[in-house]
Order: C-alpha cells, then structure tokens, then sequence
C-alpha cells in the first residue's frame, strides 16, 4: 500500500513539473514574439533648414501634379541662378530652400492654381567641412549632401586605435565655437543631439 502512494506522489510531482516546464516555455516564447515583434527605434535625422544654397549645388524642384514644371535635377550655375520651365531664371544661391520654395511658389502661381512646390537638396557641392587628428584620412571633404559627424568620420575611415573618443571637438567658423561630441555614446545610440549637421567650414578635431 505504502509502495503504492509512493508511486501516485512521485506521478503528481513529475506532472506538475512538467506543467510549470511547459508553463515557462510558453511565457518564454510570447516574450520573445513580443521581442522580435517590437521593431527598433531608428533616430529620425533631417537636413537643417538653415542650411544655404550655394554655386554648383545640385536641387530638385517639384511641383505636386505639375510635372511640367518641376526638375528633377538642376545645378546652380556660377551665377547662382537655376532656370526652371515657364518662369526661366531664379536666384537661388544665397537663400535656404524654404525661401527658395516660398519665391517658386509665388512665381508658379501665374501657370498653376494654388501651386505645391517642393525644393530638395540633392547634392552640396558648395561647401566643404574638414577633419584632422587621429582618423585614417584626415583631410578636406565636400558636404556633398547633408552629413552628420558620424557620417564625415566613416568618409575619413574611420577613428584610429590611438583616438581619444570622448573628446572629440567640433570648431564651427561661423563663430567659432565649440562642440563636444563623445563618439563612443554617439555609436551606442546616446545622446544623439550631439550627432550635429555639419556646417560650411566646420573642422572636426579628433586628439
């Protein structure tokens, strides 16, 4: 009889191990699902508005339904004007491409009714920021489209051994102040606000 309870009691504890095993299995994989279901965040990053147009920049002009007067692609001549359909020659060097977008609107609205006009950088030949120190190769790079200094340091090859990552500078010449930016957080997704658009003679110091 003894034997037999025995039996019965080693049963009841395999079975409610068993039960808390599968338990655990299946929180185990809804949190995973839930994991691989949550998407990681990406920051969001957009070219300043500040940003000035300037000789051989390469722009996009478009105009919602009116594809007749948009340009997919135009260069700012030397002069620093850029001729699009029906209006011909406009100033663009010299104005961000808000005012610029502002002044094609106007001048659109003898051809369209209530015009949507969009301009796009595609391109920044017009300027040049520079990196120096501890990179594979320091120099002076084109912005060539808006660029963050994460992104001119992987253009420049990216940091040597002998980097200090934490305190790399940024001088702006505009009025020459100075920005810190701590690359090791930057890579790890910390303090992004850091990560800046760089400017039209900004050097990148990297000790």
């Amino acid at each position: 009889m003894k034997q037999t309870i025995f039996l019965l009691s080693l049963i009841v504890v395999l079975a409610c191990q068993g039960f808390s095993f599968q338990t655990q299995a299946v929180q185990g994989g809804t949190a995973q699902n839930q994991a691989a279901a949550s998407p990681q965040k990406i920051p969001d990053t957009a070219a300043p508005e500040t940003f000035v147009i300037g000789l051989e920049d390469v722009l996009r002009v478009d105009v919602w339904r009116e594809a007749e007067l948009s340009a997919p692609q135009i260069v700012v001549r030397p002069d620093g004007k850029i001729t699009l359909p029906l209006i011909g020659d406009v100033q663009a060097a010299g104005f961000t491409t808000k005012q610029l977008q502002d002044n094609l609107t106007e001048r659109f609205k003898e051809f369209a009714q209530a015009p949507t006009v969009s301009v796009m950088v595609l391109k920044i030949e017009s300027q040049r920021v520079s990196i120096v120190g501890n990179v594979s190769k320091p120099g002076t790079y084109p912005l060539g489209s808006p660029l963050t200094v994460l992104e001119l340091i992987a253009r420049a090859g990216g940091l040597t051994e002998y980097a200090n990552t934490k305190n790399i500078k940024i001088v702006r010449k505009k009025d020459g102040t100075t920005l810190n930016f701590n690359y090791k957080d930057a890579i790890k997704g910390k303090n992004l606000k850091q990560n800046v658009y760089l400017e039209n003679g900004d050097i990148v110091m990297v000790p």
